[in-house]
């Protein structure tokens, strides 16, 4: 039997494969254990959270916690592997672009277009992560956003977390970022593919099975703003500071791990037309839908099958 433990405000579920209540509960204990410390750790949003602190420092060493330090080393790791495409100091181009508080409230503004200016990124290599000392240091004027990678490392430490506290299997989903541990159902575990993670069920496009790792999505169709430079959206090309001009809507990618497939992802979406074969090249099973609804899959995702 699969259990899920949901919480709905939050975008986030614990699913476990068993008839056990008291394995759903310590699921769903270790989701929002887990989501708590990530928020007070990597929010860019709140003023109490150890990244604030961080990107508040003035190019000073900041004591941080070890999750923390883990976070930002995850977000360093990715922007090598991306070639810079997933870049963790577009902090500060994501605030002046007018992402500069929780999408809720954006959303809430009082109509008037926000007046964004543009700044290029590319400042990762300058990050140190001092595990000796437990600081971070970022540079003068630099501000992260661990956004591209934060949510997807939640997934798989909780995922990993709550697979040993149940000793069953179990997935996570963050906000659509899914990570998996442990036995899977027979056959897998079946998730549908949307444009957006709240998507009811008659959005769902596709759905494909996976039994280990990780599947996200990244989609410029959700988080979206108006602006004095037409609309916007947050997946950001470090380079310019602007908006990914990208023929796709929406790529979806399982990999080893949530961080891997969030990472590929994002990039993919940068990347616009080269897109497929990067993903190709590392060998990332993917789904690439364009604004027409056409899709291009590679490296075996299968072709799109609509979920009952």
């Amino acid at each position: 039997m699969i259990a899920t433990a949901a919480m709905r405000a939050l975008g986030t579920t614990a699913v476990v494969a068993t008839a056990d209540a008291a394995a759903i509960r310590t699921a769903k204990r270790e989701l929002v254990r887990g989501l708590r410390a990530f928020d007070v750790a990597c929010s860019r949003f709140r003023t109490d959270s150890e990244l604030t602190a961080l990107n508040n420092a003035g190019g000073r060493a900041t004591p941080a916690s070890a999750l923390l330090r883990r976070a930002v080393t995850a977000a360093m790791t990715v922007a090598e592997a991306t070639g810079g495409l997933v870049d963790p100091t577009v902090g500060r181009a994501i605030r002046l672009a007018g992402y500069d508080r929780t999408f809720v409230l954006l959303t809430q503004r009082d109509g008037t277009p926000i007046r964004p200016t543009f700044e290029a990124a590319g400042r990762w290599r300058e990050i140190t992560v001092d595990e000796t000392a437990g600081t971070v240091r970022i540079p003068q004027g630099v501000e992260l956003d661990l956004g591209a990678t934060a949510k997807a490392l939640a997934a798989d430490e909780i995922a990993a977390a709550a697979f040993a506290a149940c000793a069953c299997g179990v997935l996570i989903s963050i906000g659509g970022d899914v990570s998996v541990a442990g036995p899977s159902p027979e056959g897998g575990w079946s998730i549908g593919i949307a444009d957006s993670h709240a998507a009811e069920a008659d959005a769902v496009q596709t759905s494909v099975s996976i039994t280990t790792g990780g599947l996200a999505s990244s989609s410029t169709t959700v988080r979206r703003w108006a602006s004095t430079a037409g609309e916007l959206h947050h997946l950001l090309d470090p380079a310019t500071g602007q908006p990914a001009r990208s023929p796709w809507t929406t790529v979806s990618v399982a990999a080893a791990s949530c961080l891997d497939a969030n990472a590929a992802s994002t990039a993919a979406v940068i990347l616009g037309a080269a897109g497929p074969d990067w993903l190709a090249r590392h060998g990332l099973s993917s789904r690439l839908r364009r604004r027409d609804g056409s899709t291009v899959v590679v490296a075996g995702w299968p072709a799109d099958a609509v979920a009952a």
